[in-house]
């Protein structure tokens, strides 16, 4: 079997399992979702895949076409030290990628993440197609590749997409760890190290000043070790009462496809950063 389906098939069990939970918990359709909403998610779910991928193949094909004398030449490396090149090349630019998509000029590729009013898979790759199409850990992702990451590769992105997805699901799973005392030595290092629920989801808080939300830090994907090594980290345990942003509230949702594909589509709401070219700074 080869790795891209090997890596598909592990990716997508993981979000239906999830998907499930959500499901018999009676959160996977939450009360606060739009026609906006539903339209967005479905709509990136099912797109995101191409888009990633044709990062990854145009980055190959750029190689292929730059340094050919390149192909596998890393193939030999030890597991070790593909996966300390990949949390750099990925996971790191990802965290500078995603604090730099919460300043003004950046926020409309990134609005369309945090316009949920609810945590959910659904929301996991929700974003704008540009601020995916745009992002260097993929294209460095598909330079390693060329250079015999291959496997490795595939492992980390498994395993990267599960506490990705995971930190976003309403299933919450942290707070089991939270629930039992035995379980809180455990607990103060998996908060520190990964992703988790109760960081993540303040991340996506519709309000910053109640002690729990903090959207702006919690920058983490994989690992959130890179919001505490740089001052970013939030970490209260608790989950914030609501989620979402202050002028969809006010000014209602935007269409979904113009928080998609902006600016080659742009909105017409009154009060709005992705119809003209004064990008407010997020909330």
């Amino acid at each position: 079997m080869q790795p891209q389906t090997v890596q598909a098939l592990a990716i997508v069990a993981v979000l239906c399992a999830f998907g499930l939970a959500e499901l018999a918990q009676r959160r996977f359709f939450p009360s606060e979702a739009t026609r906006e909403d539903n339209r967005l998610d479905i709509a990136v779910t099912l797109l995101f895949p191409l888009i990633s991928g044709a990062v990854l193949a145009a980055s190959t094909a750029l190689c292929a076409w730059l340094i050919p004398a390149q192909r596998d030449a890393l193939a030999h490396w030890p597991v070790w030290q593909m996966l300390l090149v990949l949390l750099l090349a990925d996971d790191l630019t990802q965290y500078f990628w995603h604090r730099l998509s919460h300043t003004s000029v950046m926020w409309p590729l990134h609005r369309a993440h945090h316009s949920a009013a609810y945590m959910s898979v659904r929301i996991v790759y929700r974003n704008n197609a540009f601020y995916y199409a745009l992002m260097p850990g993929l294209w460095l992702s598909g330079v390693l590749l060329y250079m015999g990451f291959g496997w490795v590769y595939v492992g980390y992105t498994i395993v990267k997409l599960t506490v990705i997805i995971g930190a976003h699901s309403a299933v919450r799973w942290d707070q089991w760890l939270y629930r039992y005392r035995v379980l809180r030595p455990v607990a103060w290092v998996v908060e520190r190290l990964i992703s988790t629920p109760a960081t993540h989801f303040a991340h996506h808080a519709l309000v910053q000043d109640d002690g729990v939300g903090h959207y702006t830090g919690n920058y983490g994907n994989l690992l959130f070790l890179w919001d505490v090594l740089f001052g970013t980290a939030h970490i209260t345990r608790r989950y914030p009462p609501a989620y979402g942003l202050t002028d969809d509230r006010a000014h209602g949702p935007e269409p979904w496809l113009a928080q998609f594909v902006y600016p080659l589509k742009r909105s017409r709401r009154a009060e709005t950063v992705l119809g003209s070219s004064s990008h407010a700074p997020p909330k």
